[in-house]
């Protein structure tokens, strides 16, 4: 029985032996501490048995890629910039004319450059979040001379060039008072977001920068014709304007003057790799003069600053936040804690209550018409519509802010002050269509194709004769009439008067015919 014992216990000890943990085993030609197990840790590892419950051990590994970015900072913004460059070059005769275009201008492209340093970081910044290429950084060169007053004949405006329509359609509110195509912040964001979106329509940046400048649908359209005629698709296949032509070009001149400009012999101004401007909150309507003393900045680089501002003032309903150089912020919100806010704007919005003329506007509220005129742009003979929004003087009880669905719906609609209406008058003995239209001061010619007759043609005593006088708006038609029968009748008796001189005698008193307005009439 004790021998049974010993061999039990034995046997429980052996066990035990296997299940505890010993030395990693080695095989000849393999380094020492090295296991030949698949699923034992890498060298210099020591690692227990896990128990129940323990997490397996995570393996760690070097990395050797050359996609991971470099630590180092970019020494400017240019070195930034073209870290990020990732569309395929483009290398063609007319990249190359266009890189003597801006080679062979150096005060242009010194002049571009330098208006640059304002906005070029921000756009970098919003590129690099987006992970967009950041040639699309260079892009308002070709738009704009990077100009966000910049306006094309097309009517596209601000640095981006966005078209009335468009900008909409990117949320750029435009009004009265102010244009977001112009705006430092809104129309990058539009911009972007449309470049993107054409990219992903397209998938290629250089058809995506064709349809920023050429339009989506006229891409589109190039696209199909080409495949309807077995011709390739992509941005050098297709038959488009001079234009359009001439557009990634340009982009890629640039792109490569910023990539080598010592190969170009170019020295691009520094530009440092930090933010420019700083955004700052107004809550109170503040005039524009006002906004850059308390910055204590030049009143031309606030405005570069706030381009989309059209007038005098910046209502805070609409622009509730301001840009500033970025060491000027906390000394514009410093020198606003300490300012009177009842000084802070000078002017307001107000609506015009119904058709009015400028004189009367002015008299309303209290300010030289032809001030008002300027500052609004009113033209000369032109009454101011209903619902209009006005700038004018602000009084001691306006509010500190306009209303805000008066200042983002402001709009200016006009009227002539002086409407042509539809006349027929009655000939008299003797006349003619020349003879009636100098009777009314207008030209024969007009008067004849009025009434599809000759300059010549005689008329009978009572034949209708239609005319169309000028008449103040808002006259009545028979005021109207009475005072063109006045003027007839002035007319005709200052030439029987000279006609009865000659004779030696006195005129006859002669009856005018009134001339008739009908209430309805077509212009021919």
């Amino acid at each position: 029985m004790k021998w049974f014992h010993v061999l039990a216990l034995a046997a429980s000890v052996w066990v035990a032996g296997c299940a505890a943990p010993g030395p990693t085993s080695t095989t000849p030609g393999t380094p020492s501490g090295t296991s030949t197990a698949g699923d034992h840790p890498p060298a210099g590892i020591t690692q227990s048995m896990p128990r129940a419950g323990d997490m397996p051990p995570v393996p760690v590994h070097e990395l050797h890629s050359p996609a991971v970015t470099a630590l180092a900072t970019p020494t400017d913004l240019w070195d930034r910039i073209r870290r990020g460059f990732a569309m395929p070059d483009l290398d063609t005769d007319l990249v190359r004319d266009r890189e003597q275009y801006y080679v062979t201008r150096p005060d242009y492209l010194q002049r571009m450059t330098e208006r640059s340093r304002m906005y070029l970081f921000h756009v970098v910044e919003e590129l690099e979040l987006r992970g967009m290429p950041t040639e699309l950084a260079l892009l308002p060169f070709i738009e704009s001379a990077f100009n966000p007053q910049a306006v094309s004949s097309a009517k596209a405006a601000g640095m981006w060039q966005f078209m009335p329509a468009t900008g909409r359609d990117y949320a750029l509110t435009q009004t009265a008072f102010r244009d977001d195509r112009r705006d430092v912040l809104g129309s990058t964001r539009a911009a972007l977001d449309y470049l993107q979106k054409l990219y992903n329509m397209f998938g290629d940046w250089h058809l995506a920068l064709a349809a920023y400048n050429w339009g989506e649908g006229s891409v589109s359209r190039a696209i199909s014709r080409n495949q309807a005629s077995g011709l390739g698709t992509g941005y050098l296949d297709l038959k488009m304007p001079n234009e359009t032509r001439y557009y990634v070009p340009k982009l890629q001149a640039v792109k490569n003057i910023v990539a080598r400009p010592e190969s170009f012999g170019t020295v691009l101004p520094l530009i440092e790799n930090n933010p420019f401007f700083d955004t700052v909150d107004i809550t109170r309507d503040i005039d524009v003069a006002v906004a850059a003393q308390l910055a204590e900045i030049r009143l031309e680089d606030f405005k570069a600053l706030n381009p989309s501002q059209r007038k005098p003032v910046i209502f805070a309903a609409g622009t509730p936040q301001v840009l500033l150089p970025w060491d000027n912020a906390a000394t514009f919100k410093r020198n606003l804690a300490s300012y009177d806010p009842t000084k802070l704007a000078s002017w307001t919005a107000w609506v015009a209550p119904a058709n009015i003329s400028a004189r009367e506007a002015a008299n309303r509220v209290g300010m030289d018409e032809a001030e008002l005129r300027s500052v609004n742009g009113i033209p000369a003979r032109m009454l101011v519509k209903a619902g209009s929004t006005l700038l004018v003087p602000r009084t001691d009880d306006a509010p500190q802010a306009a209303p805000r669905q008066v200042v983002n719906n402001a709009s200016v609609a006009y009227a002539p002050e002086v409407v042509l209406k539809r006349f027929v008058v009655r000939a008299r003995k003797g006349d003619s269509i020349a003879r009636l239209a100098d009777r009314y001061d207008l030209p024969p010619a007009t008067v004849a194709g009025w009434n599809r007759s000759k300059s010549n043609a005689s008329l009978k005593a009572g034949q209708a004769v239609v005319v169309f006088l000028p008449v103040r708006a808002g006259a009545s038609a028979a005021a109207a009439a009475t005072q063109h029968a006045r003027r007839a009748a002035h007319s005709a008796g200052r030439s029987t008067s000279k006609a009865s001189a000659k004779k030696g005698h006195a005129p006859a008193k002669r009856a005018v015919a009134a001339p008739k307005a009908k209430a309805k009439g077509k212009r021919r």
